[in-house]
């Protein structure tokens, strides 16, 4: 139940004991309003971003390639995971590593 008066600078609101009037200075309005368009600026570029984050997280997900259709590079092979245990659970890597 507030009136502003954006000509006068007042905002009256009916109050316990009558009218309650808030009134403001040209300097602080100016600040006010360079304030809010700054932020509107803010909020434009976060939501922007926000939808290019989006898209690129959408991207991301999906899955360029799949499990089944995994084939190994050539020049590949296998090493045994415990030398000393015959159960034939290896790792499969590229031939030309590096020994160490």
């Amino acid at each position: 139940m507030t009136i502003p008066n954006y000509t006068y600078l007042k905002l009256k609101m009916l109050g316990p004991k009558g009218v309650i009037t808030v009134s403001s200075s040209y300097e602080h309005t100016y600040e006010c309003d360079i304030e809010s368009v700054e932020y509107g600026e803010v909020v434009e570029n976060t939501t922007e971003l926000a939808s290019k984050l989006k898209a690129f997280a959408a991207e991301a997900l999906e899955p360029k390639h799949h499990a089944v259709s995994f084939e190994p590079a050539e020049g590949t092979k296998k090493v045994p995971l415990d030398p000393d245990n015959s159960n034939n659970k290896a790792l499969t890597i590229i031939a030309d590593l590096n020994p160490k």
